[in-house]
């Protein structure tokens, strides 16, 4: 079958695509930016690509005709607390217009459970978007997920984050709301189970795992399965926004996504009953057993996507490609080279850098810019990295976010998404002549990113001193 992929570069668009290569499919990825997406030159020499944002005004001759079936894997919530719900109201109305003609037999969309008469804004915003594409010229198939539990799934941090850092959590009153959790290879199962099946079409289906437990049990059972010891204290007088506030400065959500999350936890999100398991001959798995293979997948570092590398969790929305051209004119520069003897070695040291290796010297002071930078809204060290020793264009890493990533010219373009009065990148290059060289540059705005690069030269001198010393081999 032909497939339309959209939100290809997304948590679940990134497991999708190697199920449907795997089973045969020709594949056409719908991604904003192409240079971000980040699989290899095997699977990339599988697919097609096509540039479409769904929040502008539709091109039809972008999408090429043929295609059998798509995937809508697009939302916004992380992006705004304001109007989100309108931009994936447009994207849904955009991608109608976008198909309408070309005859395509089935959409699969991914929703959320909507079984209650008071949902949250993020819960209402899903069936509306449902709603919209029951109106395609189409046969649509929702599947209404659980919250999804998976290496490197939002739900799944935040609870990670929570249980590994906080072994005495005082909680607002919404860890009591229950909820049925779903594990993300039981989601990617009827995802693919449902795809040409004609039984499923035009019809909307809850899918999750066989627990229902309240988010003070997730915590517990986590906590459990890591050997962890954890003690609760729920509180009432959390508000919503004080709750979000709690999320942002624990765990390495954004504060957007955490008060959008806040807002649906007082909501219950329970499965009605219904026989799609039966009909695909999926038994989803419990609770425990998807948090053990998320932990499992972690400690061997396959974790295949994260939301952290999605641009909303940083703190630029637009292309940031156009900042790959580093400018000269107008800024202030910190350059050190060093010549190495093992070439190899070092680029491995430099693939490596940020996450829980750290920055190779002084870790402490980059702990505390860290700090700072999310005490003003910034996103601090706490999204890591999603692999150990790999990296790609668009990943995040720590507050930077990956720009280029090279190896085979050996180089590294990363930049800043901390909060900063201008605009920063480090580079590390190595030349021809083995020598290493780590430049960071800085544009300021305006007076106030003058004086911050005066008052910061000092502490830029033993930094980035130590830092090509220590990463020189």
């Amino acid at each position: 079958m032909k497939i339309l992929l959209t939100g290809t570069n997304g948590y679940i668009g990134m497991r999708l695509l190697p199920l449907l290569i795997n089973s045969g499919h020709e594949v056409i990825c719908c991604v904003r930016n192409s240079n971000r997406f980040s699989i290899n030159q095997e699977m990339l020499e599988k697919v097609s690509i096509v540039e479409i944002d769904f929040l502008k005004t539709p091109d039809l001759k972008l999408l090429p005709k043929g295609i059998d079936a798509a995937y809508y894997l697009i939302h916004s919530m992380s992006s705004s607390t304001d109007d989100f719900d309108k931009k994936e109201a447009l994207a849904a109305t955009n991608f109608n217009t976008y198909v309408q003609n070309l005859q395509i037999k089935q959409v699969i969309y991914l929703s959320g459970i909507v079984n209650q008469n008071n949902l949250s804004k993020h819960l209402r915003s899903r069936k509306n978007v449902e709603q919209i594409l029951y109106q395609g010229n189409y046969n649509l198939t929702v599947l209404r997920s659980g919250i999804i539990v998976g290496s490197g799934s939002s739900s799944f941090e935040i609870i990670r984050d929570l249980c590994e850092k906080l072994p005495i959590m005082i909680t607002p009153k919404w860890v009591n709301t229950p909820t049925q959790p779903i594990a993300i290879r039981d989601v990617l199962k009827f995802m693919t189970g449902v795809l040409d099946n004609i039984n499923c079409y035009n019809k909307s289906w809850d899918i999750a795992g066989p627990d229902v437990l309240t988010y003070k049990k997730m915590l517990q059972l986590y906590s459990k399965v890591r050997g962890l010891n954890l003690f609760i204290i729920t509180i009432p007088i959390m508000t919503p926004r004080l709750s979000s506030y709690w999320l942002y400065f624990v765990t390495s959500t954004s504060y957007k996504l955490a008060l959008n999350l806040v807002d649906s936890m007082s909501t219950p999100i329970i499965a009605k009953d219904n026989n799609l398991q039966t009909i695909l001959n999926i038994s989803p798995s419990s609770y425990i057993k998807a948090v053990e293979l998320a932990l499992i997948k972690i400690e061997q570092n396959q974790v295949v996507s994260s939301w952290k590398d999605s641009m909303i969790s940083g703190r630029f929305k637009q292309n940031i490609q156009k900042h790959i051209t580093v400018p000269k004119r107008g800024c202030f520069s910190d350059c050190k080279k060093i010549k190495i003897n093992n070439p190899e070695e070092t680029l491995n040291k430099i693939w490596t850098i940020g996450g829980e290796t750290g920055w190779y010297y002084g870790n402490w002071l980059w702990k505390i810019r860290g700090y700072f930078d999310k005490l003003v809204g910034g996103v601090g060290l706490r999204r890591g990295r999603t692999h150990i020793n790999e990296l790609s264009s668009g990943d995040s890493l720590d507050f930077w976010r990956v720009l280029v990533a090279d190896k085979k010219n050996r180089r590294l373009l990363l930049f800043a998404e901390m909060r900063i009065p201008g605009e920063a990148w480090l580079e590390f290059e190595i030349d021809k002549t083995n020598t290493l060289h780590q430049t960071a540059t800085f544009r300021p705005k305006g007076i106030w990113g003058r004086l911050y690069w005066y008052i910061l030269t000092p502490f830029h001198y033993f930094i980035f001193r130590g830092m090509v010393q220590k990463i020189a081999i």
